[in-house]
């Protein structure tokens, strides 16, 4: 029990200052509760970068498991330095959320997770399009996906009815773009 209020504890501090404390704990209460109506919660995930695989259960019997949670903080990492920070837990809610959906059981292809601020610059320097200055992907509450065998815009049209955060379409890209920001499509 101690270290499930210890997780709650530090996700109430990571909260969006968009939200109230009270909204933020409301709405991880409602996606966990979502994210239970099966029981567990279990991601697929490939890193298009790293080539690594990984299935996690990562909320079981009401709870989130720290475990699995450290395993897809590695897998979400920053790719080009290498580091690793934790993923907000209620991204991975609504990662769950789209692929009850979707009615998937398919690995999410992961195109960014986690970026560094050094990465990040990075890529605004480069001209990498649709690369905010303050990116979320840094705070770990973003990320980017694409599922073989789904039409794009199948995918983003999901990410969309969630009303979980941010949702970007980048057709040329080919991903779709998910965060727990304030709602908001592009």
């Amino acid at each position: 029990m101690i270290q499930r209020r210890a997780f709650l504890k530090s996700s109430l501090l990571l909260a969006s200052s968009s939200l109230s404390l009270p909204g933020f704990a409301n709405q991880l209460a409602n996606n966990a509760s979502a994210a239970t109506a099966s029981g567990d919660c279990c991601l697929r995930f490939y890193n298009t970068h790293t080539g690594e695989k990984l299935k996690s259960t990562f909320w079981a019997e009401g709870e989130f498991i720290p475990d699995a949670l450290k395993d897809i903080n590695k897998v979400l990492r920053d790719h080009r330095s290498n580091k690793i920070a934790d993923i907000d837990p209620q991204l991975l809610l609504l990662l769950g959320q789209l692929n009850d959906k979707l009615d998937n059981s398919k690995e999410l292809h992961i195109i960014s997770g986690y970026r560094a601020p050094e990465s990040n610059a990075f890529l605004r320097s480069h001209g990498s399009g649709g690369v905010a200055k303050r990116s979320l992907h840094m705070d770990g509450k973003a990320i980017d996906i694409r599922l073989p065998g789904t039409d794009l815009r199948t995918l983003h049209k999901a990410a969309m009815s969630l009303k979980g955060g941010g949702v970007g379409y980048y057709a040329s890209s080919q991903f779709v773009h998910m965060d727990t920001g304030r709602v908001r499509y592009w």
